[in-house]
């Protein structure tokens, strides 16, 4: 009977139930119609095949799980609410640009770029759903309140004179440089922090980063993003110009993107042949921007770039002839299946009837952007149209050059850094801006980041420009403190027009405790690269409308003004020798040391531990026979 009146309660409460909550369909169509209400389940997000298609799921069969997010209200209570992927839109773009180079070089850039339409630095939201944009970089915006982070590893020094200018420059070595957001109160300790907890993300020596190589410009590095962040209390900057860049770094790099080395452009990235190249950069950029010219709505970018120079004479190359299966050992064979946008932009400028080489396949789609100041002409190759590929379903660009490219034009800034001196207790550092323009003068900003160990004497400064002094209009100096924070130089200069500048300062060489040289004290201590910013005149018009269609390696920088754009130049770094005292002489002390504790003190323990025992002298062979037999025989034996 107790069973039977359970299950008559089981049934009353299950009619119950559904009298007093209504159906699905019902709750569909209330969603539906109104807009204040959360978004239906028919409006998830939809599923991309591998073809690039959209499936459609069914409902039953599927349904996206909602994320919840703490948002904090005026009263200063917190709400919960839910929200599904599709209120966090993401897509990914990819793109190469081959540029041929007229010291018979090739240059090859490639740049991914993945937009998420969220914001972490929104108080109090915690996002746990991650699409194409890679959750190890989300969480560490979301935990150290990062609001925009730049990094990059080069193995190289880009050859100005020789290469013109770089779609995006990096000092050789390692360099990061981070904005916090306004609320961190503890910059310092965020800082330190970010640096290990990114060493373990791209597998570098970032974890060597500490105050004493961390400077807060003032004036040199401005935000790229959204914001008006001025204050510098919340802006680090660091360089690790020793940093060897290897595969090591590449890996974790490519497992940031949402096809890996799968597929799409990211196919091409063979370690054998990128690291034999003359020149070899990867950088990761993450800021806020505007998804429209308005910027009505805002996004996270994640924008991650390769740039490789490789040489003629070290590749092997008996004559002028390139292509995707020679630089790469691969060819394409299809586009990321995640990406909105994949193409592939060959320059064609210096080459506009066909004289200097040839291309093939042809392409008739063209495209025209000015980047850095010049109007440049690419022909384009569409990855995501199934024609791009040909019958062979393969697509293997192919350069033959046909006669010589000629002179390049010199680029407007140019920058030069040198230790000058003798001996090992004083020297000088000469730091040579060029302007080229033959009749613009345009300002420049340096900013020059020396360690504590080289005493700089600042009354020594000197700046000239055509044999006459040239007084900086801005300086702002930092002096250090020793084993605690670098020197930290920034000057406004005024480059006359078609001239040369000089900057220079004399520094003195200090004495390191014996634990704070490396390994190999003899080969000297780096310093890091000089760093110059200006806005340069532009030979043509610049467009500054914000436009969706434009390429991604001439958008990086947002272009303010028609006459200028901005430009970012790297000296090389320094090699300087300090003091070294002989580390040989403690080795052969402890060598001698020993050598005379074994010698000495072993033949004296010896002597005094040592017992002496007369031994007397055995008889002859011919007695031992006899004192045998006579032992037998019961006679006395001989002695």
């Amino acid at each position: 009977m107790a069973a039977h009146r359970c299950g008559l309660s089981l049934v009353f409460i299950l009619i119950f139930s559904n009298l007093a909550h209504p159906s699905c369909c019902d709750t569909l169509e209330k969603s539906n119609g109104n807009t204040g209400e959360k978004q239906s389940i028919s409006d998830a997000p939809r599923e991309v095949n591998i073809d690039g298609s959209v499936a459609r799921e069914d409902l039953n069969e599927r349904q996206w799980q909602s994320t919840d997010v703490e948002v904090d209200r005026s009263d200063g209570t917190k709400d919960s609410e839910s929200f599904t992927p599709a209120a966090a839109k993401d897509q990914f773009q990819e793109e190469l640009v081959i540029r041929p180079l007229h010291s018979g070089d090739i240059y090859a850039s490639f740049q991914f770029r993945t937009l998420w339409d969220i914001d972490f630095l929104q108080e109090g939201q915690k996002v746990s759903h991650y699409r194409l944009f890679p959750k190890s970089l989300g969480q560490v915006l979301s935990k150290f309140s990062v609001r925009e982070l730049h990094i990059s590893f080069t193995q190289g020094f880009w050859r100005t004179m020789q290469w013109g200018q770089p779609f995006i420059p990096s000092p050789p070595g390692a360099e990061l440089w981070v904005w916090f957001h306004d609320t961190v109160s503890d910059v310092d300790g965020n800082w330190k922090e970010l640096t290990n907890v990114l060493s373990g993300i791209f597998c570098a020596s970032l974890n060597f980063i500490d105050l004493t190589n961390t400077v807060q410009p003032s004036a040199s590095f401005k935000p790229l993003g959204l914001g008006n962040v001025t204050d510098h209390r919340f802006l680090r900057y660091a360089t690790l110009p020793r940093e060897i860049v290897c595969t090591e770094n590449l890996t974790p790099w490519k497992k940031l993107l949402p096809c890996g080395s799968k597929a799409g452009l990211a196919v091409l990235m063979k370690s054998e042949k990128l690291f034999h190249s003359s020149f070899h950069s990867q950088a990761v950029h993450i800021r806020p921007v505007c998804q429209d010219e308005k910027c009505t709505s805002k996004a996270w970018e994640l924008r991650q770039t390769l740039n490789v120079v490789f040489d003629l004479y070290t590749s092997g190359q008996s004559k002028k002839e390139w292509s995707l299966f020679k630089m790469f050992s691969r060819t394409l064979t299809e586009a990321c299946p995640l990406a909105t946008s994949s193409k592939i932009f060959v320059d064609i400028t210096d080459n506009p009837e066909g004289e200097l080489f040839d291309l093939s396949p042809a392409t008739p789609l063209l495209s025209q952007a000015v980047v850095l100041g010049d109007r440049r002409t690419y022909s384009v190759y569409d990855l995501t149209k199934v024609e791009t590929f040909g019958q062979l379903r393969s697509l293997n660009l192919l350069l033959r050059w046909k006669g010589d490219s000629g002179d390049m034009l010199r680029p407007l800034l140019h920058a030069e850094r040198y230790v000058a001196g003798f001996g090992l207790q004083t020297g000088e550092i000469h730091t040579v801006i060029y302007n080229n323009h033959p009749y613009r003068a345009f300002p420049v900003l340096l900013m020059d980041s020396v360690p504590w160990y080289l005493q700089l004497y600042i009354h020594t400064l000197t700046v000239t420009s055509k044999s006459r002094d040239n007084k900086p209009s801005y300086i702002h100096y930092q002096p250090a403190k020793d084993r605690h924070r670098p020197h930290l130089l920034e000057m406004l200069i005024q480059l006359p027009p078609h001239s040369m500048t000089e900057v220079t300062v004399q520094f003195e060489r200090a004495l390191l405790k014996w634990t704070e040289y490396t390994p190999d004290p003899n080969h000297g201590f780096y310093v890091g690269s000089c760093v110059v910013s200006a806005l340069v005149p532009s030979m043509v018009a610049m467009n500054t409308n914000f436009t969706l269609d434009q390429p991604l390696f001439s958008s990086f920088v947002p272009v303010k003004e028609e006459s200028s754009y901005f430009v970012r130049v790297y000296t090389e770094p320094l090699l300087v020798n300090l003091p070294t005292p002989d580390f040989s002489m403690p080795y052969n002390v402890i060598c001698l040391t020993c050598t005379v504790v074994a010698v000495g003190y072993g033949s004296f323990y010896n002597l005094l531990t040592r017992t002496f025992q007369v031994d007397e002298p055995s008889l002859p062979l011919a007695k031992r026979l006899a004192n045998l037999i006579r032992r037998i025989r019961g006679v006395p034996l001989l002695t």
